[in-house]
């Protein structure tokens, strides 16, 4: 590329002839491409949705819904989603910044039904003498038993618990971002969409139908 022919002539001024080249304040640099985000119509995200299952097409649903971010999806607890105001509280998303999106009516019941399905592993977990989640800065100092509250179990909880092998307990992290990424992945093929579509293009889609 240009600019790499440039660093290969500087360096050989530089390094090589030890001759040097000034101020070059004013050389003017070749500029990155910019790629538009691809976009789905909303018949190819109805295909891709037909094509994902139980908690996969669930948090896909919210990605386009809301237009959340996967890592922002994946981080979600049980006590950032209001079911009265129909809100979901994005927290220490991009730039660290707290931020409230809405939560459409029709995710209310399956959202519901599913929570019900992670309050009844978490019920198993706390028989079992566990029951802990990691909590966001020193919260775990501040409250050593809030871990274990409610509240601040995922909402998208992975299937294996973890063990601290120092300390013994064990306790669940949120479900690992390429298990959704594969899924989708999976559901584009299956959907015959040509487009390189990945779980970013959801919020990309969201973003652009609401316009």
């Amino acid at each position: 590329t240009q600019n790499q022919a440039f660093s290969a002539l500087l360096f050989l001024y530089r390094h090589v002839i030890g001759v040097g080249v000034g101020d070059l304040g004013n050389v003017i640099r070749a500029r990155k491409p910019k790629h538009l985000p691809v976009v789905l119509s909303r018949e190819e995200v109805k295909l891709i949705l037909s094509n994902l299952y139980g908690e996969k097409w669930l948090m896909v649903s919210l990605i386009y819904g809301t237009g959340v971010r996967l890592m922002e999806c994946l981080n979600l607890r049980v006590h950032d989603i209001d079911f009265d105001r129909c809100e979901v509280v994005i927290r220490g998303g991009k730039g660290y910044k707290d931020r409230i999106t809405m939560l459409p009516a029709s995710l209310k019941t399956p959202l519901l039904k599913h929570l019900e399905k992670v309050n009844e592993i978490y019920a198993h977990d706390l028989t079992d003498g566990w029951g802990h989640v990691q909590l966001p800065s020193a919260l775990d100092r501040k409250y050593p038993n809030a871990s274990k509250e409610w509240r601040w179990q995922w909402v998208f909880p992975q299937e294996k618990r973890w063990k601290n092998r120092k300390t013994g307990e064990e306790g669940r992290h949120h479900m690992h971002a390429t298990i959704l990424q594969r899924a989708v992945k999976e559901a584009v093929r299956r959907a015959g969409i040509a487009k390189r579509a990945g779980c970013h293009t959801f919020r990309h889609s969201f973003a652009t139908h609401l316009l």
